[in-house]
């Protein structure tokens, strides 16, 4: 097993992580879903009720989206829209002309008393990155459980219908992330398989596809120790640093919130447990942009996920 550590990497390229203009306000309102996913980082599922986002930080996330500046609010879960703030978010966020992005698992509007929310995302014209893993069903839901595949593509119709990857003002985008414990193919030749594979199949069209590599943490890491291939597949991660892939790490414009409003360099760290401290864990309640100002961005073992190959961000490939 290869030991170095990101950072010594990153330090043998000359460089150094530090925080820039916060840009993008990615927000974790809770680990609860209607789904258990092999590779979901967060271990969401439907028994983590007690790590739901309350009203209190909700309105402190608000707050911070006045002071910072920010130009997107980025929702993510778990399923985000089975927080209760959820629609306010989005409502308030918009009514300050931000880019809102709504990270969808698609099943998630056929649960009881969620059949409004695509109607809700057209009219408010909130971007959908959606996971569509695979455009086989037999890998959706292999890695998602059974009987995802054909909901999801009756959900992306159901957004087609809409708009949704049709409209300039109502974007669509897909993610991929591999059902294996390697790297993603080249995104630009997936993202044409799937169109074509899509729109063949069901007349399904969407905007782009993002490749994000699985991280070895949390939930993925023991499903990969309990097949033997965890350290392998560090390795491969590791073995596979691309220093072109540094410039666009999404640490350096994201800030990231968890459910009780702690804050962390990305959902990574956050779901290690790995928060911005100064002296103390800083919050939502009580940061200034300007505390953040050349903050240095803790790092680990798994930060060689984002740079391995063609690099990952929650915006897909980096190269």
């Amino acid at each position: 097993m290869v030991t170095e550590s990101f950072k010594s990497r990153l330090s043998q390229c000359g460089v150094e992580l530090r925080k820039r203009k916060i840009d993008i306000l990615q927000v974790n309102v809770g680990k609860l879903c209607n789904m258990t996913c092999v590779h979901c980082h967060v271990e969401a599922g439907p028994t983590k009720t007690k790590e739901n986002m309350s009203r209190e930080t909700a309105e402190a996330v608000v707050r911070f989206l006045d002071l910072s500046g920010a130009k997107t609010l980025d929702i993510t879960g778990g399923a985000p829209e089975m927080n209760p703030y959820f629609k306010y978010l989005v409502i308030e966020a918009k009514s300050r002309n931000m880019r809102v992005i709504d990270r969808c698992n698609l099943t998630i509007f056929y649960k009881e008393g969620m059949s409004d929310l695509p109607d809700f995302l057209a009219r408010h014209e909130v971007e959908i990155v959606a996971s569509l893993p695979c455009y086989s069903e037999e890998n959706v839901d292999k890695q998602r459980g059974k009987g995802t595949f054909n909901k999801s593509v009756e959900a992306l119709k159901w957004l087609n219908d809409l708009g949704y990857g049709r409209n300039k003002n109502l974007v669509l985008n897909l993610v991929y992330n591999p059902v294996g414990p390697h790297l993603p193919p080249a995104q630009e030749k997936l993202e044409t398989d799937y169109k074509q594979k899509l729109y063949a199949d069901f007349g399904i069209v969407f905007n782009q596809l993002y490749t994000i590599t699985n991280m070895p943490i949390t939930r993925y890491a023991k499903y990969l120790k309990a097949f033997n291939q965890y350290e392998a597949y560090v390795e491969l991660l590791i073995n596979s640093f691309n220093p072109a892939t540094v410039e666009g790490l999404m640490c350096f414009n994201t800030l990231s919130v968890g459910w009780d409003g702690r804050l962390y360099d990305c959902d990574f760290n956050q779901m290690l447990g790995m928060g911005i401290r100064n002296g103390r864990p800083l919050t939502i309640f009580d940061v200034q942009p300007g505390d953040l100002k050349n903050w240095q961005v803790l790092t680990g073992k798994h930060c060689f996920g984002c740079t391995a190959g063609a690099g990952s961000s929650c915006q897909g490939a980096l190269k």
